[in-house]
């Protein structure tokens, strides 16, 4: 609302850490906090002066400081700062890329139906397998989400052809099976194209140079 704070906040932020810490100061969407500076459309400067103070926090932190870390999460990285990626800074990069490997996927199937009740004619890593090669770990967690409520829908389509039952049903009583899995697969489409896949590759091997 007033001039100077959005950097007060972020001021703020780095002074609570330093008085909590052993601290983490995760920043998501980070290309949305540290735009490149000089491309921002607001006529006030507010995201330059925004970047200026997170550059000047990250700078003044002392060597004492080795407890206190900062990570940052963002799907554009081309859009940051380019000071934000100099030493001392966020100097370290990670790509977290798609996994095509079934083995990956299928422990993230079981993370994701933990909690399911699951029929004995599910294979998990049957499923990992039928999977696009584009299916992000969202897609995975879509596909579970929305077959646990295929199997719910289904149940309760047979308990509507006995009302005796009603009072019986519950969500322990959902059962997943092979059926559910494979009914949704078809209807789900991977949120990330084979085109944007190639992309994010690109932009890794731009960053973080090929692999060895």
């Amino acid at each position: 609302m007033y001039v100077g704070e959005s950097e007060k906040n972020v001021r703020d932020i780095f002074e609570k850490a330093r008085s909590a810490r052993p601290c983490v100061i995760f920043f998501d969407e980070l290309d949305s906090l540290a735009p490149a500076r000089g491309s921002s459309s607001d006529s006030a400067g507010v995201m330059d002066r925004v970047v200026s103070q997170l550059l000047v926090e990250i700078d003044g932190l002392s060597d004492n400081s080795q407890d206190l870390f900062i990570i940052g999460a963002t799907n554009r990285p081309d859009l940051l700062d380019s000071a934000l990626l100099r030493p001392g800074r966020f100097d370290k990069l990670l790509y977290v890329g798609v996994t095509s490997d079934a083995s990956y996927r299928e422990r993230i199937l079981k993370a994701q139906t933990r909690k399911y009740k699951l029929h004995e004619n599910v294979s998990l890593l049957s499923i990992a397998q039928q999977c696009p090669p584009n299916f992000t770990g969202a897609d995975i967690y879509a596909l579970c989400a929305d077959a646990w409520y295929h199997a719910a829908k289904c149940l309760a389509e047979t308990l509507e052809a006995d009302p005796s039952r009603n009072s019986e049903a519950s969500a322990d009583d959902v059962i997943v099976d092979i059926d559910d899995f494979m009914t949704v697969l078809g209807d789900i489409s991977p949120s990330l194209s084979m085109e944007e896949l190639k992309n994010y590759e690109q932009l890794r091997l731009k960053i973080e140079g090929p692999s060895r």
